[in-house]
C-alpha cells in the first residue's frame, strides 16, 4: 500500500473533491495526509484526518473581473500563499516521507517540494483557470504568469524544473470532455468528472419545510460574504417574490435578509449535495463546485460568473444548453426571474443538464482518479 500527500488550498472548492479522492484511496487501504491549516481543512475531513500544519494567514486575493482578477489571484493570493507554505511543505514531506505529492493546482508549493525530493507527483485541477487556458490569445498574460512561476520556482531552488501547475506524472481535472469542449490532453491527463462523496452533515436543515407540491430553487453565489453578495442575493429575492405560488426557494444567504417572503427559505448553510436531487434549477456564480454538483444531478442553472475562472465555466453551461448566463452585477430581478422560468418550463435545458450529468458518470468521478493516484504510485 502507498502513501499519499495531499496539498490544498483552506477552500472549500478546493477540499472536498480531493477529499472524495482520498477517502477511495483510504478504503483500498493507502494512507493520506493532508498539508495545509488544520483549523481550515478539518471542518471539511473531519476529526481523524492527518493533517501537516501550515498554519494560515490572510490573503489579499479579491473578486476582481477580467485581467483585474488574474492579477489578484496571482499577487494577492498564489505568490503569497505559495511563499508561506512552502518550508511547511517540505517539512511535512521530509516527515511523512509519502510515496506520491498531489497538490492542488494553485497551491505550488507542492509541486515544487515534490521536485525538490525527487517525488513522483499528481496535479488536482478543481477549477478550470488554467486547464481551459484561457490567455492562449494573450500572450502578454501567459508570459507575465509564466514569470511568477519562474521566479517562484529559482526561490524554491527549482530554475529548471516542471511548471509546478502541471504535473509531467499525471494531471486529475475534476471535469468531463464533453464539458469542457473539443480539446485534446496529454495522455497523462485524466478528466475524470466531479469527485462527490458524503459531507459533514448539516443538522440544522429545515428538511420538512420543503414544499413538495412545488418547484424548488437554489440561489447561491459560494462563499462570497460581502456587500455584493448581499446585493446579488437581494436582487434574487425580488424575483422570487411573485413566485410563491409555484416555487419555494433555498437561498444560501448571510442570517439577516429583510423582507424576504415566505416561500423564500434562508440558510447560512445547506446540504448541497442531498439538496440537489430535489431541486429544478439553480441560481449560482458559476463557482465550478456548485455547477459540477447541479450538473451532476441533471439541475439545469442560470449562472451570473463573477470572478475568476466562473466565466469559463458560465460560458460552459450556456455551450451545452444546461441554462442561461446572467450579468452578476446589472441582471435585474425580471431578468432573473425570466431565466429561472425558462429553465423550468422548457424541458430542453434539463435534457441538456441530463447529458453533461451522464458524461461525467462515464468519466468515473472520485474512484477514477484514485485508480490513476495508484497507477502512479506503483510505477
Amino acid at each position: 500500500m502507498s502513501r499519499f500527500l495531499f496539498v490544498t488550498l483552506p477552500l472549500a472548492g478546493h477540499v472536498n473533491p480531493p477529499a472524495a479522492v482520498a477517502r477511495v484511496l483510504a478504503g483500498h487501504g493507502h494512507e493520506v495526509a493532508w498539508s495545509g491549516s488544520a483549523a481550515r481543512l478539518r471542518p471539511w475531513l473531519g476529526p481523524d484526518a492527518v493533517v501537516y500544519q501550515t498554519g494560515m494567514r490572510a490573503f489579499r486575493g479579491l473578486p476582481d473581473t477580467g485581467f483585474k482578477a488574474v492579477k489578484s489571484l496571482w499577487e494577492g493570493f498564489i505568490v503569497p500563499f505559495t511563499r508561506f507554505t512552502l518550508p511547511s511543505v517540505d517539512k511535512a514531506v521530509r516527515d511523512y516521507q509519502p510515496d506520491v505529492v498531489v497538490t492542488d493546482q494553485h497551491a505550488l508549493a507542492g509541486g515544487l517540494v515534490a521536485q525538490r525530493h525527487g517525488l513522483p507527483w499528481a496535479t488536482f485541477c478543481t477549477s478550470t483557470f488554467e486547464l481551459a487556458e484561457p490567455f492562449r490569445g494573450l500572450p502578454q498574460v501567459d508570459a507575465w504568469i509564466r514569470g511568477h512561476v519562474a521566479r517562484l520556482s529559482a526561490d524554491a531552488g527549482m530554475p529548471d524544473g516542471d511548471d509546478p501547475r502541471f504535473s509531467p506524472f499525471l494531471v486529475i481535472a475534476f471535469t468531463s470532455a464533453f464539458f469542457l469542449g473539443d480539446r485534446s490532453f496529454p495522455d497523462h491527463y485524466a478528466l475524470v468528472g466531479p469527485a462527490l462523496s458524503a459531507r459533514p452533515a448539516v443538522d440544522s436543515f429545515p428538511w420538512d419545510r420543503l414544499d413538495p407540491e412545488r418547484r424548488h430553487v437554489l440561489v447561491t453565489v459560494g462563499t462570497m460574504a460581502d456587500d455584493v453578495a448581499n446585493d446579488f442575493y437581494g436582487r434574487a429575492v425580488e424575483a422570487l417574490r411573485p413566485l410563491g405560488d409555484t416555487v419555494q426557494a433555498i437561498v444560501i444567504s448571510p442570517p439577516v435578509l429583510p423582507g424576504a417572503p415566505e416561500h423564500v427559505m434562508l440558510a447560512p448553510r445547506v446540504p448541497q449535495l442531498e439538496l440537489m436531487p430535489h431541486l429544478d434549477a439553480v441560481l449560482c456564480h458559476a463557482g465550478l463546485n456548485t455547477v459540477s454538483e447541479a450538473l451532476s444531478c441533471g439541475v439545469p442553472l442560470a449562472v451570473a460568473p463573477h470572478t475568476r475562472d466562473q466565466p469559463i465555466n458560465g460560458a460552459q453551461v450556456v455551450r451545452v444548453g444546461a441554462g442561461l448566463r446572467l450579468h452578476f452585477h446589472r441582471a435585474r430581478p425580471d431578468q432573473m426571474r425570466a431565466a429561472l422560468l425558462a429553465l423550468l418550463s422548457d424541458p430542453e435545458y434539463r435534457a441538456a443538464a441530463g447529458r453533461v450529468r451522464d458524461s461525467f458518470a462515464a468519466a468515473g468521478g472520485a474512484p477514477a482518479a484514485a485508480a490513476r493516484l495508484e497507477r502512479l504510485a506503483a510505477a
